[in-house]
Formats: C-alpha cells, structure tokens, sequence
C-alpha cells in the first residue's frame, strides 16, 4: 500500500504538489486565513470572529467557518442558553497551522513594506 504521507521521501512528486494544491485550495480562499488567525490564540465566539475580521460579511464569514469544519479544521459549538451562541475553536488539525500561521504574520510584516 503507498504511504499516504505527501512528506515520506517514497511519495512520488505528483503525490506532494497534489496534497499542496488541495492545502491551498481550503486555506488560500479569501478571508480563510484571517480567520484562522482570528482562531489561533483560543476559541471565539462568532461575533469575536467577525469584529477581528470588520471587512468580511457575515455571510462569507458563515460560509468559511462552515468549510473550515467541513475540512476539519474548526469546531463549532452552540452553547445553549439566552442569547444562544456560537463558539469556534482549532481542532488539532488546525491547531497544526498555528506554526504555519505564525510564520506567515513574520513575513507579511518583514516584507509588506511601510
């Protein structure tokens, strides 16, 4: 059986840009990584979410967060009571861009400009 693993030296080059190009697929749609910036430092209630993130509608915001669970990144739970409310948080899945999320910031602000 091939290993599953796009990082293990037998995975064949198709295998790695394939496993790359579906990473970017979830996390390179718009406002995704500023959500999951948003998710890094702890679970958030929706409207956290969305005033870390004032340009997006919460609209989008509502469709990105539910892709972000449907890929197993994000967990939604609904806490029961009055007001009713959302909270999202990293799985360790997500958890796993936290590194990745980090750097990026490093970089955008080494190399954005003024």
């Amino acid at each position: 059986m091939p290993d599953p693993n796009p990082d293990s030296p037998a995975a064949p080059p198709d295998a790695v840009c394939l496993a790359v190009e579906k990473a970017f697929d979830v996390l390179g749609r718009k406002w995704t990584g500023l959500i999951i910036r948003q998710l890094c430092d702890g679970p958030r209630h929706f409207c956290d979410v969305e005033r870390g993130v004032p340009a997006v509608s919460a609209r989008m915001l509502t469709e990105r967060l539910k892709e972000l669970e449907a890929a197993g990144i994000v967990t939604r739970t609904v806490d029961v009571g009055t007001p009713v409310r959302t909270t999202y948080a990293l799985t360790r899945k997500g958890e796993a861009l936290i590194p990745v999320m980090r750097g990026i910031e490093q970089w955008a602000r080494a190399w954005s400009g003024p």
